[in-house]
């Protein structure tokens, strides 16, 4: 690499020759620790009287932060409207981040640095109004969206394929990530063959063929580059009337031959005349190594983050240290790894390099050994190296003096109150509500979720199914931030924020199945203050909506609610009153709202008559067998069961719910199979029936197994169906049938196969059991289980008779 080529980086009529013939224009991939080492080696060889970072420049208050013993990056700054906090972008910064590099390196030798990029108030205000930015390669990207982003030109692949490389990345890993650093001592040391040219040479040649490249392409397709590069050049000319020639500027490389272009103040100036702006606020928040690995968003570009850690990290034997990692990594997992093994990954990589051509093994010689030595050809302990390593699971820390919204800080103290650590990688919490720090735990995770702050996802416990039960998935994500940052406009705590959202979707809301979600989440989260405005707009939608669709839709979330809050001891009356009033109205309507239906009508009514049942059997627990309001919905289950103009499906699920309540005998659930398979039932309608009887996950194949009547009247339908409406039906019939499991289907072949069971087999004790049925009820067997019933069920022993 030339002087002539060094000399590219700076400003015309400029060298750099020595610490003396600045400004330093520093050139940098985002993100890069060979960049980041190249940057501390330069910034040690100049000892400039300033540094420059492309950043907005509102953010110059908080660079003093960095130093903060308790931040630790990965880190971004966050800089978001204050009148429309989703209006908001982040710049992150891992420990491995030229730009990181650089504030550490100025505030630690009491070097001014300053941010100089465009302010975030106009960039912010831009992007309603200008197209998104196509930047990748060493740029990165200025959205904080998860659009994807196309760029026009990506810098490093045309110089990787002018290179000779096909992968973009394997050319940077070998000409700027396993560059030996240049220039590692401080305290004025001198490194080898003349510091200043050796460690600010790398920057010439990469500002040259940066300089190239914009000759070829111009500016890559990015209309708003201009206008940052123009308040950039004008932030550096301040910066030298300040501090003189010595000033280095950190930014990406695209970037450095427009800040060494001649062009004048004014010319400048009238790039950034009428900007749009926007009043913004700006903080530090925690970031992680998996975001930073997204291909959209200010992640772009970077695939291995952990990896790129690793390298700036290990000065020495970053092989064989890596390798160790990985070895720990998969014995913490129980599988063998020993030292041998390390070793031989080690020169299996190296050999791997040699064979490519390569100065150093990169991530791909490594990947390949691990594979080969470690996994023994296998990807699936592969594929955790790949997500605990290469990307890695960092999660930063900011300390508490940086700004936040109040909101935040409110989160931030119940997090360490109730010990809720937010944390980059994702795991499972199961709560036991009846403990008071899990209550809150609970509590505040609900409250989070009605404010549209997704930190937790409540899942399907692995344990007690009570209402006293709770599980959760739980993954913090840097995106959350700006989530709280716009819940802060419903108040400063996170209570008063959820009661005055909930309050306010209350008043908006004019389904009447939203307003029992409402309420149901209002009980949830604990928000006593909420509950009398939802409850009155629930008891008006409910007063108003006549349809039976949208009360059957609302039912279930009352009862649900009712559970909820018996386990958080919570006032339901006026809840239990409206339940009490939708229910009775369901009964009037869903009789006359069952018929007349398509398929696709009936088959959403039947889930809501489902719903319902259940529902109805959380309102009315302890009523006796026809009476109460269980009472009344059996009776409506009995209609819907008898008559013919309802919907078959609809028909055989309500024979079904009654069959398995015991509100109906045997005898009589037979005879109404035997009338909807009669010979003048339509076929379609024959098979929707039968599905709604016995299909889904209701176990309705058990019951064909243990009961010949019903399979015997299936089997005589099936056999009867003329060939010509045989495929009609079988559709339907195959969707029956195929969420029966492998062996409830196979066997119902068997039975099927060895025909029906003799007259009077299930009758007679004595006879053998015939076709897979029993022979009938043994008491013997019967009397020992019953006292084991008995105690799982709560119920007294039965009194013993004494002997005369």
């Amino acid at each position: 690499m030339s002087g002539a080529a060094a000399a590219a980086a700076a400003p015309p009529g400029r060298t750099t020759a020595g610490p003396a013939a600045g400004p330093w224009l520093l050139g940098v991939r985002h993100h890069g620790p060979g960049s980041a080492r190249a940057v501390l080696a330069a910034l040690r060889a100049a000892r400039p009287a300033a540094v420059l970072i492309e950043g907005p420049p509102e953010g110059d208050a908080l660079l003093p932060l960095a130093a903060d013993p308790h931040m630790r990056p990965p880190v971004a700054l966050l800089a978001h409207a204050v009148d429309d906090p989703g209006r908001a972008s982040f710049w992150p910064m891992a420990a491995f981040s030229p730009e990181w590099v650089a504030i550490r390196w100025a505030l630690d030798h009491d070097v001014p640095v300053r941010f100089i990029d465009l302010p975030a108030a106009h960039s912010l205000a831009l992007k309603e109004t200008a197209p998104k930015e196509p930047v990748e390669g060493p740029e990165r990207a200025e959205e904080a969206e998860e659009e994807e982003i196309t760029p026009v030109v990506d810098p490093i692949r045309v110089l990787a394929e002018t290179a000779g490389y096909d992968d973009p990345e394997r050319w940077w890993e070998d000409v700027v990530e396993h560059r030996a650093p240049t220039g590692e001592t401080d305290g004025g040391a001198t490194p080898s063959e003349g510091a200043p040219g050796d460690a600010l040479a790398p920057f010439g040649a990469l500002a040259e063929a940066m300089g190239a490249l914009r000759e070829a392409y111009g500016d890559g397709g990015q209309p708003r580059d201009a206008v940052r590069e123009a308040y950039m050049r004008i932030q550096l000319r301040t910066a030298r009337k300040e501090f003189g020639d010595g000033v280095a500027v950190v930014c990406g490389a695209w970037h450095v031959p427009a800040l060494a272009a001649r062009t004048t103040l004014a010319a400048d100036r009238a790039l950034l005349k009428g900007l749009p702006k926007v009043k913004t606020d700006l903080t530090w928040v925690p970031w992680t190594h998996r975001r930073l690995a997204r291909r959209s968003g200010y992640g772009a570009g970077i695939d291995s983050p952990g990896w790129y850690g690793h390298l700036f990290e290990a000065a020495d034997r970053p092989i064989e240290r890596w390798m160790t990692k990985v070895a720990g990594l998969l014995r913490g997992e129980d599988r063998f790894v020993s030292t041998a093994h390390v070793i031989e990954a080690v020169r299996l990589a190296e050999t791997l390099a040699a064979l490519r051509g390569r100065p150093l093994a990169g991530l791909g010689e490594t990947t390949d050994a691990v594979r080969a030595v470690m996994c023994e050809g296998s990807d699936v302990p592969l594929a955790l190296v790949r997500d605990r390593l290469i990307v890695g699971e960092s999660l930063g820390e900011v300390p508490d003096t940086a700004p936040a919204v109040p909101l935040q800080r409110d989160l931030t103290r119940s997090q360490r109150t109730l010990r809720l650590k937010p944390e980059a990688s994702e795991r499972e919490l199961d709560l036991d509500l009846r403990k008071e720090t899990d209550a809150a735990r609970s509590r505040l995770l609900h409250r989070l979720r009605l404010l549209d702050v997704g930190w937790g996802d409540p899942v399907a416990g692995r344990g007690s199914t009570g209402t006293f039960r709770e599980s959760w998935r739980l993954r913090w994500e840097p995106e959350l931030h700006v989530r709280v940052a716009e819940a802060g406009v419903w108040g400063t705590t996170v209570l008063t924020a959820a009661t005055a959202k909930a309050a306010s979707q209350a008043v908006a809301a004019t389904a009447l199945a939203d307003v029992t979600a409402l309420a149901e989440h209002c009980l949830l989260a604990e928000l006593p203050d909420a509950l009398p405005v939802v409850m009155k707009a629930l008891a008006d939608r409910a007063a108003l909506d006549a349809d039976v669709g949208h009360l059957a839709d609302a039912l279930p979330a009352l009862a649900r609610s009712l559970r909820y809050g018996d386990v958080r001891s919570t006032d339901t009356a006026a809840l239990t009153e409206v339940a009490a009033g939708l229910a009775e109205r369901i009964c009037v309507g869903l009789p006359p709202a069952c018929t007349g239906l398509d398929p696709d009508g009936a088959e959403a009514l039947r889930g809501q008559v489902e719903a319902v049942h259940g529902a109805i059997g959380l309102l009315d627990t302890g009523a006796e067998p026809g009476t109460g309001l269980r009472g009344r919905w059996d009776a409506v289950l009995h209609k819907l069961a008898a008559r013919d103009a309802v919907a078959g499906i609809i028909r055989g699920r309500a024979t079904r719910l009654l069959l398995d309540e015991g509100r109906l005998a045997e005898d009589e659930a037979a005879r109404l199979m035997g009338l909807a398979l009669s010979p003048g039932t339509p076929p379609a309608d024959a098979a929707a029936w039968i599905e709604g009887f016995v299909g889904g996950a209701s176990g309705g194949g058990m019951l064909l197994v243990h009961d010949e009547r019903l399979l015997g009247l299936v089997d005589a339908w099936l056999t009867g169906v003329p060939a010509d409406q045989f495929t009609d039906v079988l559709p339907l019939l195959r969707r029956t049938f195929s969420a029966y499991e492998p062996g409830v289907r196979r066997t119902l072949g068997e039975l099927v196969r060895r025909g029906p069971v003799p007259e009077g087999a299930r009758r007679d004790d004595a006879a053998p059991a015939t076709g897979g049925f029993g022979p009938g009820l043994d008491p013997a067997r019967a009397d020992a289980v019953e006292p084991v019933l008995r105690l799982l069920l709560g119920r007294p022993p039965e009194p013993v008779e004494a002997a005369v």
